[in-house]
Order: C-alpha cells, then structure tokens, then sequence
C-alpha cells in the first residue's frame, strides 16, 4: 500500500507542476480596445478550440481534474 501511495504522490507533484507550468503559457482573456473594432471575430478567434490555445485551455482541465481526483484519493488514503 505504501508503493501506491508513493505513485500517486509522484504523480500527483507532476500533475502539480505541469498544471502551473501550462496555466502561466495561456493567454490572458481581456480582448482589450480590439474587442471594440470587432477584431475578436477573425479567423484564430472563431478556430481557438484547434489552435495552440484551445489545446491548452483542454490540458488544463484534464489536469485539474487529475488534481482533483489524485487530492481525493491521497485525502482518503490518509485516514487509515
């Protein structure tokens, strides 16, 4: 039981660090005066979900709900 618990601590620190590694790449979200003139509706701001930004916007959830789930496990592990 203690080798399971050591994985899922080793996962879950790189699950940590990559989380923080991939928040800190993405863009900010503020569409600034460009939002005004419409600039917004060109062609990367309609595709995002294919460009290297909507890839990292999906990494970042399946990494936060690894996060999640390995918490939960660890939390629950630590009781016995």
């Amino acid at each position: 039981m203690a080798t399971v618990k050591l994985i899922l601590e080793v996962l879950f620190i790189i699950v940590c660090i990559a989380l923080t590694v991939i928040i800190l790449m993405q863009e900010g979200k503020s569409a600034g005066l460009g939002a005004i003139a419409g600039a917004a509706d060109t062609y990367w701001g309609k595709n995002k979900g294919r460009s290297m930004e909507g890839m990292l916007v999906k990494l970042t959830r399946v990494l936060v709900v690894l996060f999640i789930v390995i918490s939960a496990v660890l939390n629950i592990g630590s009781f016995n």
